[in-house]
């Protein structure tokens, strides 16, 4: 892949992820508006009262203007472990990565270089692309007779880093997302428990008999707020930490992939 051709793509990541949010926003807003602050949710058709008893979507409104910030949080979650889980499906490739490392490694004991090329073209993914960029260059150096023995080495070494330095980005693009929604989910909802707690003591300070109505509205504004960061923070963790042992996995077999290319490469120069 060129240069140019990465940055392209780079800049359409750039492009999905900003509308993306703004996106997500928009439908959080819109469903906290229409949705949740319908007043048949309310005692009296009134947003401004109680909710209905039992009624969670009357509830979750009486959580205040922070609410549709946190609903963008968990939204932005939901498109983003969509998007990671479709682009990790196709890095795995067509077949079970165990199974391609064998049968590759099994056409290189016996030097059939082009079957093993046809498998990768098969398999496809980036543990396969990076497998390709090595066997061509395994062939080409078969030929070779000018290069000595330990530049022929270093020269497939080199070939596989670049492959698998241009398949990285992609397997672990967008992660810093998750762990950016894992910190701030928990504080714009701590943000939202503080303002809620600040309205429900200052209804406590009024004077005389205090507003019932703002203190209840002050303490649903809190845990409500409390509740949606600590759900979208926990989602958040835990999508983070399984996209990463899968690429770890990816990273792992490509590494093994490559040792073995190698290896086989330093036999067969031996053997001549």
């Amino acid at each position: 892949m060129s240069k140019q051709g990465s940055s392209f793509k780079d800049a359409l990541q750039n492009i999905f992820a900003v509308s993306a949010i703004l996106i997500a926003f928009v439908v959080s807003y819109l469903l906290f508006v229409n949705v949740m602050g319908n007043p048949v949710n309310f005692e009296g058709g009134n947003p401004k009262g109680h909710a209905l008893e039992g009624n969670y979507l009357g509830i979750i409104y009486k959580g205040g203007f922070i609410v549709p910030i946190l609903m963008t949080c968990v939204l932005v979650l939901i498109i983003f472990v969509i998007e990671r889980a479709i682009t990790l499906s196709r890095a795995k490739g067509k077949g079970r990565l165990n199974l391609f490392l064998t049968q590759i490694q099994g056409l290189l004991e016996q030097d059939k270089i082009e079957e093993a090329l046809e498998a990768c073209d098969k398999q496809k993914g980036s543990l396969a692309n990076v497998m390709r960029a090595g066997l061509a260059r395994y062939r080409d150096l078969q030929a070779d007779k000018e290069l000595e023995k330990d530049q022929k080495i270093l020269s497939i070494q080199k070939s596989f880093e670049e492959a698998t330095a241009l398949e990285l980005p992609m397997l672990s693009r967008n992660m810093v997302i998750f762990s950016t929604l894992a910190s701030i989910s928990v504080l714009i909802g701590l943000i939202g428990t503080v303002l809620g707690m600040i309205r429900a003591f200052a209804a406590l300070a009024q004077s005389g008999a205090p507003d019932a109505l703002a203190l209840s509205q002050g303490i649903s504004e809190a845990l409500v707020n409390t509740a949606f960061g600590i759900t979208g923070s926990t989602l958040s963790i835990l999508a983070f930490n399984y996209f990463s042992s899968t690429i770890d996995s990816y990273n792992f077999k490509i590494d093994e992939a490559g040792f073995s290319l190698t290896q086989n490469f330093a036999a067969s120069l031996k053997s001549k």
